[in-house]
């Protein structure tokens, strides 16, 4: 027994000391740590309650103290005591919040020129402790990180790392066997679950009752090359736990059509064809609260089957201009990505190949009736998750995650609905609401400290903060997230943010690159 602890002991202070060498902006885990004096968003739906002290032991949460009243000074006494070789946070008059779960997070690209430390760093500096990568790299790559994020040796969030199905195959998928196969080798391989984008009937649901025997999870973005024959509801019925984005939803929701009313001349190749006409989908399907719309919305409910919308990463499909000229572009995004998003007839989710007022029209009532259904799914108990899909269509890391927040309350959500779309549900849909999603006694420390109300304005969140006039009626910037925890580990997030901008300077310095609009 002693001999387990002074190992334990040697591990613990290892990987601190392997942090203290990574950055100056990243302390722990320690052996006790008190956050002090804030106010609790605690992510089940709970009404804010503060000042509370939450004490941290290692990476998990060990006691959450109601300290005082609004406004009345708190009695020293009846605090927790910080213990020799403790770290304490005052974080008087600040929020805290359990770490955002991104349900939806490619680690950069090739394509984008994005490598994982410019991301990670993004996403942890606006409090995302957790990332579900839904297929990218391969999964060595995705498991690597994930193994190094653990051992506290990189700067990361906590990565479940799914594969995109077939990826690593040495020919194609085309038996059932073979199916079963895959995913059989996908589970010794270290994955946490499958990304699927379509298949074959037959190998879909062979694909999905394995992955389901081994209790791995699922996601799917339904693509049109495979969606007529099978949709949203034939996935969950076989076991799908997640669908990404909205592909598919209309598809079940078709009364009058079994295919999607594509133009004579449409290309899926062609990604203003493809893009363009996905605006025009919604309308095609049966009209909310008919009874066909409400029939497959109670049979998904029933099958416990999670909605990631994604609604932030199509935004520019509405707003063309709004989101390329996001205030961020200028310090955070790097010359690589700039070049990746703009018109282009080869990268995906370039479709600007001539994007006006009418397909910016077709997209804003696309918006108003897939808002409309996922709003209702939440209301009727339907399991609602935040994801950002970040690195295409202008939408960057970290940031695009913060819009989402503020898209799902355009959709109807009340703020606390929000916090917990991004928090408990996403833990929900992983299996893993025992270690993560609120801040409970047991579960992992992973928190989000912020000086402003979030709930107020989702605006705080971003790495650019929000713009206010105070009271000497000067124009100032404020919030930004103060302190990412990830399971214990504290992270300076303005200076990550920092970290970041370096990043792209030196990229803009090494090119001479400076951003400029298409066109000009």
């Amino acid at each position: 027994m002693r001999t387990s602890f002074i190992l334990f002991s040697f591990i613990f202070l290892s990987q601190t000391l392997i942090f203290a060498q990574i950055t100056k902006t990243t302390e722990g885990p320690f052996s006790q740590l008190i956050i002090r004096g804030a106010t609790l968003i605690n992510g089940n739906g709970a009404p804010p309650i503060g000042p509370v002290d939450i004490t941290v032991k290692e990476d998990k949460i060990t006691a959450i103290d109601v300290v005082g009243y609004p406004g009345v000074v708190i009695q020293e006494n009846k605090r927790p005591k910080l213990k020799k070789g403790g770290k304490e946070i005052d974080a008087t008059g600040m929020f805290i919040l359990p770490g955002f779960i991104d349900m939806h997070g490619h680690i950069g690209g090739v394509s984008q020129g994005a490598d994982w430390d410019y991301v990670f760093k993004l996403w942890l500096s606006h409090g995302i402790t957790t990332v579900r990568e839904p297929s990218g790299r391969g999964i060595e790559y995705a498991v690597d990180l994930k193994k190094r994020s653990l051992k506290n040796e990189i700067i990361a969030p906590r990565v479940i790392a799914y594969t995109g199905f077939g990826q690593g195959s040495k020919s194609p998928i085309s038996t059932e066997e073979q199916a079963r196969e895959w995913v059989r080798q996908n589970a010794k391989n270290g994955a946490d679950g499958v990304k699927f984008f379509g298949a074959e009937p037959k190998i879909m649901s062979a694909a999905l009752d394995e992955n389901k025997k081994l209790g791995l999870r699922s996601a799917a973005h339904h693509a049109q090359l495979s969606v007529a024959r099978w949709n949203v509801l034939h996935s969950a019925r076989s076991g799908l736990t997640t669908m990404e984005h909205w592909y598919g939803l209309p598809e079940a929701l078709f009364n009058d059509r079994t295919v999607q009313d594509y133009p004579l001349d449409y290309n899926y190749q062609n990604e203003q064809h493809r893009f363009g006409e996905a605006g025009k989908l919604w309308k095609q399907a049966a009209k909310p609260y008919s009874e066909h719309w409400n029939s497959v919305m109670n049979e998904l409910i029933s099958l416990d089957f999670t909605m990631v919308p994604t609604f932030n990463i199509y935004e520019a499909s509405r707003d063309l201009h709004r989101a390329r000229r996001a205030e961020w572009h200028e310090n955070y995004t790097l010359p690589s990505l700039w070049r990746f998003y703009q018109p282009s007839k080869i990268s995906h989710g370039s479709y600007w190949h001539y994007w006006g007022t009418e397909e910016e029209v077709e997209w804003k009532e696309n918006y108003q009736l897939w808002m409309t259904f996922i709003n209702e799914y939440k209301n009727r108990g339907g399991r609602v998750a935040a994801g950002s899909d970040s690195g295409f269509i202008f939408q960057l890391y970290g940031f695009a995650y913060i819009r989402e927040m503020e898209l799902l309350r355009e959709a109807g959500f009340h703020p606390l609905e929000i916090i917990r779309a991004a928090t408990l549900n996403g833990a929900e849909a992983l299996g893993i609401s025992d270690e993560i999603g609120s801040i409970e006694i047991g579960k992992s420390a992973d928190f989000v400290i912020v000086e402003e109300n979030p709930l107020q304005n989702f605006k705080v969140l971003y790495g650019t903060g929000a713009i206010k006039l105070n009271e000497d009626n000067e124009v100032v910037r404020v919030g930004g997230v103060k302190h990412t925890i990830r399971q214990g580990v504290v992270y300076d997030a303005k200076q990550l943010l920092n970290e970041v901008k370096q990043i792209v300077d030196e990229a803009k310095a090494k090119e001479k690159f400076k951003i400029t609009q298409p066109g000009n």
